[in-house]
């Protein structure tokens, strides 16, 4: 049973008067021509909770960051003001920014590994941030660096605190920078996109870690998030931004429940619900249940070390894919969801089982032998940047699949390239640009032209959207159909976000510990889950009902507690 970091604070959340924790007025932000802040002005009050939603490159996170400074030194231009508990910003010098960081107002980033020193253990980092704000002993940082991870929920603190980065969970991780950011005690934390890439349980428990500390410490809380369901478990107020300006601002309830600006509302008309079913650009012919699938999983077991460093990833999976539908994988991570992805496009190697392709065994084929079937079988990654030669212009990518298929002459491999790059929604004329000058949803539509080059009959898609804002997740989503339904290609759609795939799946299947513990029609598996371990990611999905928000975080507790 973990203890509150601080007694918690019963006095009025603003007294008559007060001054309020953030005051912001005019801040303008440009990089060189770019001017990611317009004139944004906003104030928080106190012990509140702010959530600044919006799509990428809507100047959220930028924003967010003229809060503590960040932006000095890196040649941004900062015009405004930029008072944050009692500290104006624009005009502090270094050893003032110094003291408002970590002591007064904190942050937590997005993604963790790059916040984290690889080098050194978790409790030394949070400790070192501890004397830096405090005249502590090294013993006295050391006892508050386990006592936060404890508060955070990390089990057996004192042991964990040695760890590394890379032996933690992504969920730990971010559950370490949260420590580190309690660690002084602050009276602002600014939460920059703190659960992107976590799957829903993970996401779910930061979420309600988060609205604990806020009610016990009484800190101010800044949310910065795409998704505007973590912004309705979280938050008393929304600010909708877009091209840099502020679109709508209000209480939560009444800005997702009754928005009055057009774009809010197609904010969230783009965002994924669990109970809607599945929308196709046109109605299709669906599988039939004796028609012969297309990729058939027989008893899937894959391992990966040796002796007592076993692990078994994949444990005896079973499923088919027919032609023309999509199926569904969730999970949380580590539940094996990739690892599968990638053995049933013979990325990976089957330890045991069974792999049908078209009737055809391909599980035990050598790599020679199944040279003709890897333009059936093709994957789009999670990640387009890693995936995507940062030295080589998207057309030559998009092209590489029709030279590995013996196509030689450039002219009709440039024009096959302008068709590919076209039908994905992306100007043909832009073959020679890089991966760097594409956002993230046109580099993923890159990955879609690549994969369709092939002209495949079966695509796996890993996380094709985890890291999107939710109008290009559904023109991603929205593609993908259309594609499917004009080619008649099978899907498998592996994502943690159980609203996407409720939206793109026929069937669905959940993954858990290396194993599916349950399958069927997504309706049905939705609808009415048999699982427990189904029922829980389901109630873990985030609600844009702020009173049903309230609710799911009340009974996660009483489970957790049980």
């Amino acid at each position: 049973m973990t203890k509150p970091l601080t007694k918690p604070r019963t006095e009025s959340r603003v007294e008559a008067g007060a001054q309020p924790l953030v005051e912001v007025e005019g801040l303008t932000v440009d990089f060189g021509g770019v001017r990611a802040v317009d004139g944004l002005s906003f104030t928080l009050e106190a012990g509140g909770a702010l959530g600044v939603v919006g799509e990428s490159g809507s100047g959220k996170s930028a924003s967010a960051y003229a809060l503590l400074g960040l932006h000095r030194g890196t040649g941004a231009r900062v015009s405004g003001t930029v008072r944050v508990a009692g500290t104006d910003v624009g005009a502090a010098d270094d050893r003032e920014l110094r003291a408002l960081r970590g002591a007064k107002a904190a942050m937590v980033f997005q993604d963790p590994l790059s916040s984290l020193d690889p080098y050194y253990a978790v409790g030394d980092q949070i400790a070192e941030v501890y004397r830096v704000h405090n005249s502590a002993s090294r013993r006295a940082a050391r006892a508050r660096a386990v006592e936060v991870l404890d508060r955070v929920g990390i089990p057996d603190a004192a042991r964990r605190a040695d760890s590394r980065p890379h032996e933690f969970s992504g969920g730990m991780r971010q559950r370490a920078l949260i420590a580190m950011a309690l660690a002084c005690e602050p009276r602002l934390l600014i939460a920059d996109e703190p659960t992107t890439a976590l799957d829903v349980t993970v996401q779910a428990q930061i979420l309600d870690l988060l609205h604990t500390l806020r009610h016990e410490t009484g800190m101010g809380l800044l949310l910065v998030t795409h998704d505007v369901g973590v912004a309705a478990e979280s938050v008393d107020e929304v600010l909708v931004m877009r091209a840099g300006r502020e679109v709508e601002r209000g209480p939560v309830a009444e800005v997702l429940g009754a928005p009055r600006e057009p774009y809010t509302r197609e904010l969230l008309a783009a965002v994924p619900r669990v109970d809607a079913v599945r929308v196709a650009p046109v109605p299709r012919p669906r599988a039939t249940a004796d028609a012969a699938p297309l990729l058939e999983a027989v008893d899937l077991r894959r391992e990966f070390g040796r002796g007592r460093g076993r692990i078994t990833a994949v444990d005896g999976v079973s499923l088919t894919v027919h032609a023309g539908e999509t199926l569904g994988i969730v999970g949380e991570s580590g539940s094996g969801k990739t690892t599968l992805g990638r053995m049933l496009v013979r990325l990976l190697d089957p330890c045991e089982g069974r792999l049908r392709y078209a009737g055809t065994e391909i599980g035990s084929l050598s790599d020679k032998a199944l040279l003709p079937y890897r333009r059936d079988l093709q994957m789009v990654f999670q990640d387009p940047v890693s995936s995507l030669n940062p030295r080589r212009s998207v057309g030559e990518s998009v092209a590489d699949p029709l030279r590995a298929a013996g196509e030689r002459d450039e002219t009709r491999i440039r024009a096959r390239v302008g068709e590919l790059l076209e039908r994905v929604g992306l100007d043909p004329d832009r073959y020679e640009r890089y991966p760097h000058e594409f956002s993230g949803g046109q580099r993923q539509r890159v990955g879609i032209a690549r994969a369709l080059a092939a002209e495949p009959k079966l695509i796996v898609c890993d996380e094709p959207v985890s890291a999107l804002d939710v109008t290009t997740q559904a023109q991603v989503v929205a593609l993908l159909a259309e594609l499917q339904r004009e080619l008649g290609i099978g899907l498998v759609f592996i994502a943690h976000d159980l609203a996407v795939v409720r939206q793109v799946s026929d069937r669905v299947a959940v993954m858990r510990q290396g194993r599916i513990v349950e399958q069927g029609p997504a309706d049905e598996v939705y609808g009415n889950p048999r699982d427990p371990y189904t029922r829980q990611l389901l109630a873990a999905v985030p609600a844009l009902d702020p009173l049903l928000a309230a609710a799911r975080r009340t009974t996660r507790k009483e489970l957790a507690a049980a």
